[in-house]
């Protein structure tokens, strides 16, 4: 599988040394919330056989993330791989996968708390694709509507008022 193969290729290069690869290498740590993680992105540029053996045009790299987060006398430890067509530095590429999966993540825990969204049950066909489509838009209204009250009371506060919901959806 590609997942196999890159992970594999991954990790022979970098037992390797990356001796015989073109590399691009970047490193950065973040202090937070009694946290320290260190992020060491490497991106594998000489992937040409990856790209013909899964027929995958446009394919321009392979990125390892290895990641160490220390939280007090605990560490943790986690490698991730992308495959990526942007022809682009471990300098560039490691920020955009992490403001990615930070806009992921955020919006993920915004739904969760509004609408309770890991709670959901709704699993068959069309239902959970339609079900988001529709959270997200009732997120989006209740976003826009005045106040200062939390994203949550104001989803409630349009299933107890009439006109507080009208006011919403004639935003």
């Amino acid at each position: 599988s590609l997942r196999e193969d890159v992970e594999l290729f991954a990790a022979e290069q970098k037992a390797n040394g990356f001796k015989d690869t073109a590399i691009s290498r970047h490193h950065s740590v973040d202090g937070d919330h009694g946290r320290i993680e260190t992020r060491a992105t490497t991106v594998l540029h000489d992937i040409a056989w990856l790209k013909d053996r899964h027929d995958w045009p446009g394919l321009t790299s392979v990125v390892m993330v290895e990641s160490t987060r220390e939280i007090g006398a605990k560490i943790e430890q986690e490698t991730r791989f992308y495959v990526s067509s942007l022809a682009s530095q471990a300098d560039q590429l490691g920020p955009v996968i992490r403001s990615h999966w930070a806009v992921e993540n955020s919006l993920h825990w915004v739904m969760d708390m509004v609408f309770r969204d890991d709670d959901c049950r709704v699993r068959t066909d069309h239902a959970p694709a339609n079900f988001t489509t529709l959270k997200h838009m009732a997120l989006n209204l209740i976003r826009k509507a005045p106040g200062k009250d939390s994203l949550r009371l104001k989803r409630k506060v349009a299933a107890w008022d009439d006109d507080f919901l009208a006011s919403l959806l004639a935003a």
